[in-house]
């Protein structure tokens, strides 16, 4: 079998100083690298007892349509969508599932995709999938976005979607969710907000950026996905019960897909059951990118009011370099690399958690410093 043409592709990556390998985290490391941000995970605190509506029922049998549905999953769909507001909620196997889902199906021939162009890949491969033309417009700039949607022909039938996160997995920073919704009305577009990374993390419960801002009657969809603050696998897509009853009958990766397990479906429950009482997690994450924002290093570091703290360090073979620096003292911090993030963007992403100590950000800072 001639596997030459796989051999080229990798070795342009070798040759580019990015080629990826599966790594396993090592013991008596300090983690600023993991989405266990309320160390839900860390310290052991999901609870899905009592959840289970089958004992017996050890995985799903099928897909949703077919074997796979069951209470307690329909149950917890349900569970979520009143924990954020929503009328519905159908839930994904994972987040990535979720945007290709939905934005392969929802957008129709003719309609306009506009989306961040700080986008997550699920996001982006989920639009190149639809049949709508689509565009991108620059990171967090409202001023471009308009610029985008005034030059969207007016064509009735036509729908329009404007597609960001409220936090952004690679920067860290906040969308202007306040502007867009403006700006989202006067231009009748529809609004699709991904939440992965604010869900736990924003609000008084952890209801993410949407409500937090009292926005969820201006959002299209919100995407809340369960493996970043609850670590465990799957995401929901919150909305109408239209938007519900459209997905299950034209989102692929939702039909194609085997349930989720009752076991998994629990720990997500358990999880969201979780966050109203995690408050001083919440504020110790605020404690602790307060004293980033103020230290004497602050401006080595991206604008973030968030756990995720990005420190750019341009070229793959410097970020790598520096990465080994911080591993080699027992901070877990990896370096994120060309093609991920775009050239010369290449950093360290560094993030918080509630379960980090004041001398473990101590160490940290003073090793930031050294690679430089």
């Amino acid at each position: 079998m001639n596997e030459d043409f796989l051999d080229k592709k990798i070795n342009e990556r070798k040759e580019q100083n990015s080629f990826r390998q599966l790594s396993l985290s090592k013991n008596g490391m300090i983690d600023f690298c993991s989405n266990d941000y309320l160390g839900i995970v860390k310290n052991d605190l999901l609870n899905p007892s009592g959840h289970f509506e089958q004992p017996d029922r050890s995985g799903a049998t099928g897909s949703r349509l077919l074997t796979g549905n069951y209470k307690l999953i329909e149950e917890t769909e349900q569970f979520i969508a009143n924990f954020h507001n929503a009328e519905s909620g159908l839930i994904f196997n994972s987040g990535y599932d979720a945007n290709v889902g939905l934005l392969s199906c929802v957008p129709q021939r003719g309609d306009t995709v506009l989306y961040d162009y700080s986008s997550h890949a699920s996001i982006r491969d989920g639009i190149r999938l639809s049949f709508a033309q689509s565009f991108s417009f620059r990171h967090n700039d409202v001023n471009d976005l308009e610029e985008r949607l005034k030059k969207v022909p007016a064509l009735n039938g036509r729908n329009i979607f404007v597609v960001t996160e409220s936090v952004f997995s690679m920067d860290g920073d906040l969308c202007p969710l306040k502007e867009l919704t403006a700006l989202c009305e006067i231009y009748n577009a529809n609004l699709i907000i991904d939440e992965a990374h604010a869900t736990g993390i924003i609000g008084e419960k952890g209801e993410g950026l949407v409500q937090n801002l009292n926005l969820e009657s201006k959002i299209f969809a919100r995407i809340h996905t369960f493996g970043k603050a609850i670590g465990v696998h799957g995401a929901i897509v919150l909305g109408s019960t239209t938007l519900r009853d459209f997905l299950v009958n034209f989102a692929r990766s939702f039909i194609y897909s085997t349930a989720l397990p009752p076991a998994a479906i629990a720990m997500v429950k358990a999880g969201y059951e979780l966050f109203p009482s995690l408050r001083k997690e919440r504020d110790r994450l605020k404690k602790l990118i307060k004293a980033i924002r103020h230290s004497s290093i602050k401006d080595r570091f991206m604008a973030s009011e968030t756990p995720i703290q990005g420190v750019i360090i341009q070229g793959n073979e410097q970020a790598k370099r520096a990465a080994r620096l911080l591993q080699d003292n027992k901070i877990d911090v990896r370096p994120i690399l060309y093609p991920t993030v775009p050239k010369n963007q290449e950093r360290l992403r560094i993030v918080l958690h509630s379960f980090n100590s004041e001398n473990e950000l101590d160490l940290l800072l003073d090793l930031v410093e050294k690679c430089f």
